[in-house]
């Protein structure tokens, strides 16, 4: 029988070998020479760092610091960790910074199926041409032949002078409690299917907070913040199945939503949003003087706007032009039911403007501003 002191080595000892496995899988940037100065060049050691995870399918592990970098290539199940303790006008404890502007992203994320970036903060400093944070690309729809499933966690991106997060031919992926800002571009491009998209803040980005690409279908936006985007909040121009509710559109120069209006968008539910300072046309002129409106809904079908608060108002300095001129634009729509909203000081000009075609419903909204024929 095992005296306790023989029990208590040898669980010690299979502790010890555990965490010398852990360590195996877990790879420390400035182990390889990474200095976190916001003055030396990285690249080659976080790089480096990357590709050893992706041979046993490991973590990196990005300690306190400001890490000069130029793009970087994550591998198959792979995680990006750091420290994050970002606010809103500052970036966080693990920044990686763009000091290459030749390169075509920060992080490229193609090819590495269920990889993981968290609690990272990735800097353009403005750099470059259509430079894009985080970087997903397939030259066809299903290109990498099985769900990319990439997580992107707690992070802050921003001031690059292409989008925030750019994922073309996209098969599944999550964004959460991150923050997309003061980006060229949009905070979050999407061409493809199948989006987690929660608690987010998509907060002054020279385009739209999220723009869809050519085909987008089956997202799930819930629970974020979308504001001061100079051509709007979300534009989904083609596709299907969308779910947005529960987010906070504020002081968009654009609609905050805009379904349709170059393709045609089917299968929306929007519920429980509220829209607040929607339609300015201060940064941007509008093709038309309905895209001064929250909501703008060109060729859709089978859509449930139900049940969101609508408010003018003008910037927080009492100055800027109050906005938006109408709360809702419906045009070339069938099987779309705008009901039990309220819209009392919602727009300046007038409420639902809509062309009266298609088999719709427009009713119980409050106060009832009326119905203009386009």
């Amino acid at each position: 029988m095992l005296q306790y002191t023989q029990l208590a080595e040898r669980s010690n000892g299979i502790t010890d070998l555990l965490g010398e496995i852990a360590m195996r899988n877990l790879f420390d940037i400035t182990d390889y020479g990474a200095v976190g100065d916001g003055a030396t060049d990285c690249t080659s050691a976080i790089q480096s760092a990357l590709d050893d995870a992706a041979r046993v399918e490991g973590a990196v592990l990005v300690p306190p610091g400001r890490y000069c970098t130029g793009r970087l290539k994550m591998g198959v199940r792979t995680r990006l960790q750091g420290y994050s303790g970002w606010n809103y006008r500052q970036n966080g404890l693990s920044t990686l910074i763009l000091n290459d502007p030749q390169a075509s992203c920060l992080l490229d994320i193609t090819g590495a199926f269920g990889c993981t970036v968290t609690g990272i903060c990735l800097d353009g400093q403005g750099l470059g041409k259509n430079v894009h944070g985080i970087y997903l690309y397939w030259e066809k729809y299903n290109g990498g032949a099985e769900e990319d499933t990439p997580t992107i966690d707690d992070c802050r991106i921003g001031r690059f002078t292409g989008n925030g997060v750019h994922l073309e031919h996209i098969w599944c992926f999550s964004l959460r409690h991150s923050m997309l800002h003061n980006n060229l571009g949009c905070g979050l491009y999407i061409d493809g299917w199948d989006a987690f998209i929660l608690d987010n803040w998509f907060s002054a980005n020279r385009n739209t907070g999220i723009l869809g690409g050519p085909v987008v279908a089956s997202v799930t936006a819930t629970g974020n913040r979308v504001e001061w985007n100079h051509k709007g909040g979300f534009w989904f121009k083609n596709g299907d199945s969308i779910n947005l509710t529960g987010n906070f559109f504020d002081r968009s120069f654009g609609p905050a939503i805009k379904l349709g209006g170059n393709g045609h968008f089917k299968d929306c539910a929007i519920t429980g949003n509220v829209f607040r300072r929607s339609g300015c046309a201060d940064h941007q002129s509008f093709a038309t003087e309905y895209e001064s409106s929250h909501v703008y809904l060109d060729d859709v079908s089978n859509i449930t706007l139900v049940g969101n608060t609508f408010a003018w108002g003008v910037d927080d300095t009492g100055r800027g032009t109050r906005s938006p001129d109408y709360n809702i634009y419906l045009a070339n729509a069938d099987a779309v039911v705008v009901q039990s909203n309220v819209m009392k000081n919602g727009a300046v000009k007038g409420s639902i403007i809509y062309d009266g075609l298609g088999e719709n419903i427009l009713q119980d909204n409050l106060p009832d501003g009326g119905i203009t024929m386009a």
